[in-house]
């Protein structure tokens, strides 16, 4: 069977600008510190609220409990927890409506 080859026609006037990485995640420091810290704990995800407790072989994402725009310590491993994209992606968006009073 052949998969759907239609193609989306985007009809946003006003499209988002693509999403960049902030230089700091990119970073050798960032990188080790997350890496050690997978090494440690394991990767798996460490969400109280995730739907897999315990899963593994999910790709893991290092997040700051303390964004660094609150002003969390950026290279801090007791700062740091390793979440699942939907955790990840959850907090995210929770912090940022905070942030924006909603």
């Amino acid at each position: 069977m052949l998969g759907n080859r239609t193609a989306l026609f985007d009809t946003r006037s006003a499209k988002p600008a693509p999403k960049r990485a902030d230089p700091f995640y990119l970073s050798t420091e960032w990188r080790a510190l997350v890496a050690e810290i997978i090494r440690e704990r394991g990767a798996r995800c460490e969400d109280p609220c995730c739907r897999y407790p315990g899963h593994t072989g999910m790709r893991v994402f290092g997040d700051h409990i303390v964004e660094l725009k609150d002003g969390g310590a950026p290279l801090d491993k007791t700062n740091v927890m390793l979440r699942c994209g939907s955790c990840h992606t959850r907090k995210t968006n929770a912090e940022r409506a905070r942030r924006m009073g909603a």
